[in-house]
């Protein structure tokens, strides 16, 4: 049992990296093909419903995801699960003919910028009543939602959180990130506290005279600039990237553009951020553990990835706070989905495979590395399971975890856009080339975004 945990683990590496990264460009189009009528379902024949699973990889997440299935399969003796494996590079071309053919598998693994798209074509089912009345559901932050129908959850959950080095906090005399939301800092304190703990090779600050911003060998912060996660700073200062409902695009709002110049600005103002472009998902590994920086912001994803004490980090000393705020305290909350497809005859017998694969115990391993956080609200709101997933080493301490994890998320996590609205992966992938030269004070925030706010919005509009 202990080997197949660990083979499920890498097996769910694979999906955690691709839903939450989204680093990754996908296949040309995320959009599926309009939806045929669906066939009629299939009388039962005495034996077991055989259900096909789709999931990109290559041969590795073949024979691990085969474990994980088998699990499954041996759990009970009505239903089996095929799985369906095809390259990342192909696969939502792949899913697009098997869509016209009406040829979809049953169940499967689905990026989250696509999800939406995938309801307006009418290729999900309705799982709103996947969970029974009474039933633990997962948290509502982790609904994906179009038309007022839930199309898919999240099988992951995670929050963008602050991570900071200890021991370059102690050096610096600087008192430790917070770790409620009552405490949390301000964009000036958090600025400020960066410039004390920012190093040039003389040991000199931004706040000192004879800093010398050309040789510095500590950098006190960085924010992770990939672009949906800029989408958490416009939510700060009182915008976001769409409205409310999804339908307008707000990221060329003024507030929007003036927390956007405002990461830019930790580096050529400042002093206190290293260039960054925007263009991968590694900022905990270029930033704290690399050990050149202070703090860095980034997914829960990497407590276990990159931080938890059974890797090779060198011994690092790290802490976990919450996002400093510009106007509003907020966190973005985020997790790949594994769909129903509306082509599958077998609509029960897929949601009860999804329901298992999504389950915290079914999981397990998962969220005891520090990868994963719970998807059911009971993990947040019970003791007695708050204890089970945090008191664990991979974690920092228990009340630091507890804090963030637990009370920051089930106040002031938000959806990310990809929830509830369209278009998202071609709107982020333009806005990240737009926001190029602001990075590198080519153009100013402003500049950049006003003159692509038309395409932005027929890119939102899927023009």
């Amino acid at each position: 049992m202990k080997k197949a945990i660990a083979i499920i683990i890498a097996l769910m590496l694979v999906f955690v990296f691709a839903a939450c990264g989204n680093d990754a460009p996908p296949p040309a189009d995320e959009s599926p093909e309009p939806a045929p009528a669906p066939a009629e379902p299939e009388e039962p024949s005495g034996d077991r419903i055989q259900l096909e699973f789709s999931f990109w990889g290559g041969e590795p997440e073949m024979q691990t995801t085969q474990v994980a299935l088998d699990l499954f399969n041996n759990s009970q003796d009505r239903i089996e699960i095929i799985p369906m494996q095809m390259p990342w590079e192909t696969y939502i071309e792949q899913l697009n003919v098997m869509a016209t053919g009406n040829e979809l598998p049953d169940v499967g693994m689905i990026n989250e910028a696509g999800t939406i798209s995938w309801a307006e074509q009418g290729m999900l089912l309705d799982v709103s009543d996947m969970y029974a009345p009474g039933e633990p559901t997962p948290l509502e932050s982790l609904e994906f939602r179009y038309e007022g129908k839930i199309v898919a959850y999240s099988i992951a959950n995670n929050i963008l959180a602050l991570y900071y080095n200890k021991d370059m906090f102690d050096a610096a005399g600087v008192e430790y990130p917070p770790m409620t939301a009552d405490a949390a800092w301000s964009w000036d304190e958090f600025v400020e506290v960066a410039k004390q703990l920012t190093l040039d090779s003389n040991g000199n600050t931004p706040n000192d005279d004879g800093f010398d911003k050309n040789n510095i060998v500590q950098y006190g912060c960085m924010i992770e600039n990939l672009t949906w996660q800029l989408e958490q700073w416009c939510l700060s200062n009182g915008s976001g990237f769409y409205s409310a409902d999804g339908s307008a695009v707000t990221v060329t709002e003024p507030e929007a553009i003036e927390a956007i110049q405002a990461i830019a600005d930790l580096y050529l103002v400042h002093n206190v951020a290293p260039l960054s472009t925007g263009l991968s998902d590694d900022g905990v590994n270029r930033s704290i553990v690399a050990g050149n920086v202070a703090m860095t912001t980034n997914g829960t994803w990497s407590i276990g990835a990159f931080l938890a004490g059974p890797r090779d980090n060198d011994g690092l000393n790290y802490g976990m706070g919450v996002m400093p705020y510009m106007k509003e305290k907020v966190t973005i909350a985020t997790g790949g989905p594994a769909v129903v497809f509306s082509q599958t005859k077998h609509p029960e017998e897929s949601m009860e495979f999804i329901k298992w694969y999504s389950s915290p115990e079914n999981n397990w391993g998962l969220i005891e590395a520090g990868i994963w956080c719970p998807t059911l609200e009971s993990y947040y709101t019970e003791p007695d399971l708050i204890e089970k997933w945090l008191m664990n080493p991979n974690f920092p301490p228990f009340e630091e975890s507890k804090a963030i994890l637990v009370d920051y998320q089930l106040e002031y996590a938000k959806s990310a856009a990809w929830y509830y609205t369209n278009n998202t992966l071609t709107f982020n992938d333009l806005l990240g080339s737009v926001l190029g030269d602001v990075w590198t004070g080519g153009k100013t925030a402003e500049q950049a975004i006003s003159e692509a706010a038309a395409d932005l919005e027929a890119t939102h509009a899927g023009s």
